[in-house]
């Protein structure tokens, strides 16, 4: 069994457990585990206290509404503080970016930090044309079969694929 202090968990229990996470979210809930709606919740939230007519766009007010909107959000701020507390605990947090920034990029310091927040923005556009992300189609909607999630978990592989390819510096 794991410990919080171990460096690293076995990749099989860790799955196993996020896979049984979707029982008590189906359950309490009725929807599936995702994290790209909780962006979405958390713009609009944000776009309303300065314009609160924002909520007359369906798109916007249907991210507000319900438990499961806010449910998402919980959980992703919950995946950030557990990794936080992960790291911190077996020792292996890293402290600051002068560590990331010290190594050899093809693209120098800021040039990684740039390509890694257009890369996130990229996935997170590309997630809501979707109509999920890659946790909402790889783990919920393969396990409900969708074989739309097949299709989308299937793309996303090969373009992650194609672009590490394409990103890879040339030597």
């Amino acid at each position: 069994m794991p410990r919080l202090g171990d460096k690293a968990w076995s990749p099989y229990l860790a799955g196993a457990g996020i896979g049984l996470l979707q029982i008590p979210a189906f359950l309490a809930l009725g929807t599936a585990l995702g994290a790209s709606s909780s962006y979405v919740t958390g713009a609009v939230a944000i776009a309303e206290v300065f314009d609160p007519a924002i909520t007359e766009i369906r798109y916007a007010a249907s991210h507000l509404a319900g438990a499961k909107s806010w449910w998402q959000v919980a959980l992703v701020i919950g995946i950030a503080l557990g990794a936080l507390l992960s790291a911190t605990l077996s020792g292996s947090r890293r402290r600051g970016v002068a560590a990331v920034w010290k190594r050899v990029t093809p693209y120098g310091a800021g040039g990684r930090f740039a390509m890694a927040f257009a890369g996130g923005f990229i996935m997170l556009l590309g997630a809501r044309i979707a109509d999920g992300c890659t946790s909402g189609h790889g783990i919920s909607g393969m396990a409900q079969l969708a074989l739309g999630s097949f299709i989308a978990v299937g793309a996303m592989f090969a373009g992650g694929i194609a672009t590490a390819l394409l990103m890879r510096p040339v030597r």
